[in-house]
This record gives C-alpha cells, sequence and structure tokens, in this order.
C-alpha cells in the first residue's frame, strides 16, 4: 500500500511539474507576443496628423540644422502645428537641446507633459524620455 501511495506521489508531482511548465511557457509567449504588439504599435512621428503640408518642407530642413534650427522653427510655427505632431517635434526638440541646454529641455519637456493625455498616439513616448527630463 505504501508503494502504491509513493507511486502516486511521484506520478502526482511530475504532472503537476509539468503543468507549471505548461503554463509558464504559455505566460512567456502571451509576453513576448505583447512586446512585439507594442513594438509594431509604436508610432512614427512622420504619421502623425496636425501638421499642415506646406509646414513639412520647412520642418525637414528645420531638423537637418539640429536643436537651434529647430527651436527657430517652433517660434514661427508652433501656432500652426496641431497636437500629436506638435508634441512630436517639440520632444524632438527636448532630444537635441539636452546637452547644451538641459534646462531648457525640462521646460520644454513640462509643458508637453501637461497638454499630453494617456490617450495620445505621443503617450507612449513621452513616458519613455520622462526619467531623463525629470
Amino acid at each position: 500500500m505504501t508503494k502504491l501511495i509513493a507511486a502516486l506521489l511521484i506520478v502526482g508531482a511530475i504532472w503537476g511539474s509539468w503543468e507549471l511548465f505548461l503554463y509558464w511557457e504559455k505566460v512567456k509567449n502571451e509576453e513576448e507576443t505583447r512586446q512585439k504588439q507594442d513594438a509594431a504599435a509604436m508610432v512614427m512621428g512622420d504619421q502623425l496628423p496636425g501638421l499642415p503640408f506646406e509646414l513639412q518642407e520647412s520642418l525637414q530642413t528645420a531638423q537637418k540644422r539640429g536643436a537651434a534650427g529647430l527651436e527657430a522653427w517652433l517660434k514661427v510655427n508652433a501656432a500652426n502645428v496641431e497636437d500629436p505632431r506638435r508634441a512630436w517635434i517639440e520632444l524632438d526638440y527636448c532630444v537635441a537641446v539636452a546637452r547644451e541646454n538641459p534646462a531648457e529641455a525640462r521646460r520644454v519637456f513640462a509643458t508637453v507633459k501637461e497638454r499630453l493625455t494617456s490617450s495620445s498616439p505621443v503617450w507612449a513616448r513621452m513616458k519613455q524620455l520622462e526619467p531623463t527630463y525629470q
């Protein structure tokens, strides 16, 4: 009788371990799938709405000039650009100016953070940059 109980305990332990392993694999696969979906859902700044077509070329020129070009472009054209594209451009400016003028980068980041809501397509990028500019 004790041998039968011991055999049942061993079979039960093996079966329980196998079920635990299958559950762990399922959770791991779900996590990998979610990460792939998040990566696929990453937004490209050029695809966001809010930038009038006639300003596209001048923005590209300003981006090539770096932080100074973006700053000048934003001073002139920011009122004509709507979120979420405006927020994306301002975050680009934050990244570009961070080495030269960290206080300016934090100031611009704070204004963007105030404006954005969690439903914005730029929210993920803002959250990614947040530790740098807080």
